[in-house]
């Protein structure tokens, strides 16, 4: 099934790289396009791409953001609400993220009038196939990794192409098109995304259980990576966690069909040694087959991020960077939106804002910022993402809290979820789990009496963090403007 499989996805992909319209970047000119929640980070940012290459776009989704804002001042016609009267009759192609369904009224129609549909992932593969691919993959790190390795060929000179599922200031946003051969894509592993895509340069961070919701279980999950691993093209190489357990079984399935290149902290291809701290940041010495590239250090904290340093070393210089420049180019990089983002420090209390919603992310995070900051008291808002991930990883969630000295928690997030889901777990069941393994732990139902908790408890020396893949954002928004009015 998996064969099969891979090979379906392959062939939708060889069928769109012929299509008239779309076989050359020169031919994107004038071709129309409608995206059907246009407003998504990866969505907008593929929309942002074809505008770039003087393609028309249109689209709707179902509220204003700071997205579709930004689609609107470069061109492109987005509209409120999904409505088929939002589909020009002159559409060439229809362009849907993963949450639309079927009875879409404006995807009901494009497909009774013939149009192409491409899924994201679809899209985002045709689009990539014109360049020298490379695909960052895993279930953590992935956005980071893939922003760091874009500026790292930017600040080189290689202007690459790129779509990162994360705002990245340095990089000017999510996209950008550059005149250079080399295309970043974060590579998703959800629906099977990335088999869509034919990189160069194949990067697997690690494999975890997620997307339960859509996987049959963990071995479906590593199944699937040794697939996309597969899809590497011939003249190309993978980039692989020699550490992570799963992705060794990726490593030895694909056997002699691939290039295999490892990082990690030791008996690895590229490796660290010598991890130093100073105010809460890494520096260390890179090895390439146990020798000596040099020394660097990064911005970004937390164990986790020197790993993410090593995939970032290992690509660049298979992608031709000289390694002494890429070690020194590694500091510059200062992270990416909702990744241990600083939001503010007032009457000495700090608040962050982290993207956070899988448990080894949560303890990785938690770890860092207590190295970074060593705060009197950490207190974590978590806001739950989605609630098969919630009652699947129930268990890891409530371990992973360990290191908050106080864990607020809102209602789930629900996103991709039926309604019968919710009837098998919630945040007070939760709570009642972190509670149990002994950290302290409370259910408070409602962004507003969460900020009324936070500003009659936390104190000088505290750090609060938001934690999770929502809108929990909204809380440190709010929580720092009240401390910049009062302090």
């Amino acid at each position: 099934m998996a064969k099969a499989e891979l090979e379906s996805y392959q062939a939708t992909i060889k069928g769109a790289r012929g299509d008239e319209h779309l076989a050359r970047a020169a031919n994107l000119e004038g071709v129309r396009f409608h995206f059907i929640g246009a407003g998504g980070i990866g969505m907008s940012g593929l929309a942002q791409l074809l505008i770039k290459n003087k393609a028309i776009v249109s689209g709707s989704d179902q509220c204003d953001s700071e997205n579709v804002i930004h689609l609107r001042r470069a061109g492109a016609d987005i509209r409120i609400g999904h409505d088929s009267r939002h589909l020009s009759g002159e559409t060439d192609a229809v362009v849907i993220s993963a949450a639309i369904k079927e009875d879409n009224p404006e995807l009901s129609l494009a497909r009774q009038r013939g149009c192409k549909i491409y899924k994201y992932a679809q899209m985002l593969g045709l689009l990539s196939s014109r360049y020298d691919c490379i695909a960052v993959s895993g279930t953590h790190g992935k956005s980071t990794t893939g922003a760091w390795l874009t500026f790292c060929l930017e600040r080189a000179g290689l202007d690459p192409s790129f779509i990162i599922g994360a705002a990245v200031g340095q990089l000017g946003g999510s996209s950008g098109v550059g005149d250079g051969d080399y295309f970043v894509a974060e590579a998703c592993e959800y629906d099977r995304s990335f088999l869509n895509l034919r990189p160069k340069i194949t990067a697997i961070l690690n494999i975890e259980q997620d997307h339960l919701d859509y996987y049959r279980d963990e071995d479906e999950i590593v199944e699937a990576f040794i697939n996309f691993a597969l899809g590497t093209r011939t003249d190309g190489l993978v980039v692989a966690n020699g550490a992570d357990g799963n992705v060794a079984k990726v490593i030895h399935r694909i056997g002699d069909d691939s290039e295999v290149v490892t990082f990690g902290f030791r008996d690895c291809d590229f490796t660290a040694d010598n991890l130093r701290l100073n105010d809460g940041l890494y520096s260390f010495d890179v090895y390439k087959q146990g020798s000596k590239l040099g020394a660097t250090a990064i911005s970004l904290p937390g164990a986790h991020n020197v790993l993410n340093a090593l995939a970032v070393v290992a690509m660049a210089v298979n992608a031709g960077l000289d390694p002494n420049q890429v070690l020194e180019l590694l500091s510059g990089f200062t992270g990416i939106d909702r990744r241990l983002m600083l939001k503010g420090r007032f009457a000495r209390i700090t608040v962050l804002d982290d993207y956070a919603h899988h448990p080894t992310e949560i303890r990785s995070s938690l770890e860092a910022i207590r190295q970074r900051y060593n705060p009197r008291r950490l207190w974590c808002v978590f806001q739950p993402h989605q609630y098969s991930r919630t009652r699947f990883l129930l268990d890891d969630f409530a371990e992973s809290f360990k290191l908050a000295d106080v864990t607020i928690v809102p209602e789930i997030y629900f996103v991709r979820d039926s309604e019968s889901s919710r009837k098998d777990v919630n945040s007070q069941i939760l709570v009642e789990r972190i509670r149990s393994n002994g950290s302290e732990a409370l259910f408070v139902d409602g962004f507003g009496p969460i900020c009324d908790y936070l500003k009659q408890n936390v104190a000088e020396g505290d750090l609060m963090v938001t934690m999770g893949a929502g809108d929990i954002w909204k809380v440190a928004d709010e929580y720092i403007q009240w401390l910049g009015r009062n302090s």
